[in-house]
């Protein structure tokens, strides 16, 4: 279905202009890059099979409501959360939908960014799910048992994290040591993004029960700092660990993250001459991008945006990148979670009923994509 033409504009690289006020992820006022280029505006990418070409095989699940987080298992099932019910509910891979149960104390509402977000499974261990949930005073990081087919009472491993009416991050992944990487926003308060002590605007790495896992930087929980809102992590096949993040007026990022790098927030949007400041891999003007997704697969990161409405491919070199191509522009509306499924395929989740979108009948849906 055909929505509306993507925004103007493709990825584009180099320098951006820092500028003024904060501005709402979904939201954006646009500002033009300072260089004064012209990108030309990418073409709706067709949906034939080709040899690496991003084709739509399926549609997994439809009738959710903000699909935010999935965790898969073994065979192939997805557990999903859904952000402003609070629920998180299994998908089979032939689309039945089952609930396990509401997560208490997520506060989520249509429109806003908060709520029920990331979950994540240990390596090995599918018998215990881990939460990003907004409550009323914080962020906070839960576990719940998986026994029985239903989730048991949240169990309270990190709270704290410091909360805003945006800018919540709340992507979790966990690596194959059982380290849990955490994407915070900056609550609204950038300030907050360069104190390596607050939990807000990090990635932020620790053990299972919340702590600072071992050989961490700084000896506390910040992996690494200068970021607004990360709701997008992935690692590649290298291990390398790869985040997108919303800019504000300027800029929207894919960043490499590295051991206690600091990414420049509230000081730097987009790419920077200063030394003391990590590059963004790729940048987007905000009226393209908005990135709420990533993931890697064939050394390719795919990233959901929902202001631009597609789904971008982005070959990767290493720790190189090369130029972004927009996928399905304005076919599905606002696309938010992307994740690599046991068999190979991306599921892709819309973002239609979050207070923000358009939505069609059906909405919102898992796509099963090919690539």
């Amino acid at each position: 279905m055909e929505r509306r033409a993507l925004l103007s504009g493709l990825a584009a690289f180099g320098a951006m202009a820092l500028v003024g006020c904060s501005r709402s992820d979904d939201d954006p006022e646009p500002a033009p890059s300072s260089s004064g280029t012209t990108t030309e505006a990418p073409a709706a990418s067709p949906e034939a099979s080709a040899a690496g070409t991003p084709t739509i095989a399926a549609t997994i699940a439809t009738g959710l409501n903000v699909p935010w987080g999935m965790a898969f298992l073994a065979n192939g099932d997805a557990l999903v959360s859904q952000r402003d019910e609070g629920t998180v509910v299994r998908i089979a891979t032939d689309g039945t939908v089952t609930l396990l149960g509401e997560v208490p104390g997520a506060s989520g509402r249509p429109g806003g960014e908060g709520g029920l977000l990331g979950i994540a499974t240990p390596p090995g261990d599918e018998s215990v799910l881990f939460a990003y949930v907004t409550t009323g005073s914080d962020d906070r990081i839960v576990r719940m048992s998986m026994s029985g087919g239903s989730l048991g009472e949240p169990q309270e491993i990190l709270t704290g994290i410091p909360i805003g009416s945006r800018h919540h991050g709340g992507r979790l992944l966990f690596d194959p040591t059982g380290a849990l990487f955490v994407s915070t926003g900056d609550a609204g308060n950038g300030e907050l993004a360069q104190d390596r002590d607050s939990l807000a605007g990090k990635v932020l790495r620790i053990d299972q029960d919340g702590r600072a896992a071992a050989g961490n930087p700084f000896g506390n929980r910040t992996w690494s700092y200068g970021h607004r809102n990360i709701e997008a992590l992935a690692f590649d096949a290298d291990g390398r660990l790869w985040a997108a993040e919303f800019g504000d007026k300027s800029a929207d990022e894919l960043n490499l993250i590295e051991r206690g790098g600091n990414y420049g927030w509230p000081d730097v949007e987009g790419r920077s001459d200063d030394g003391d400041f990590v590059n963004p891999k790729v940048t987007w003007g905000t009226d393209e991008c908005s990135p709420a997704g990533l993931a890697i697969t064939k050394s390719t990161a795919y990233v959901g945006a929902l202001q631009g409405e597609c789904l971008y491919s982005v070959p990767l070199d290493g720790t190189s990148t090369g130029k972004p191509k927009a996928w399905f522009a304005g076919d599905h509306g606002r696309i938010r979670s992307v994740a690599v499924a046991p068999d190979g395929a991306l599921w892709v989740a819309t973002s239609n009923t979050d207070g923000r979108g358009d939505p069609a009948k059906g909405d919102d849906r898992i796509l099963r994509v090919t690539v």
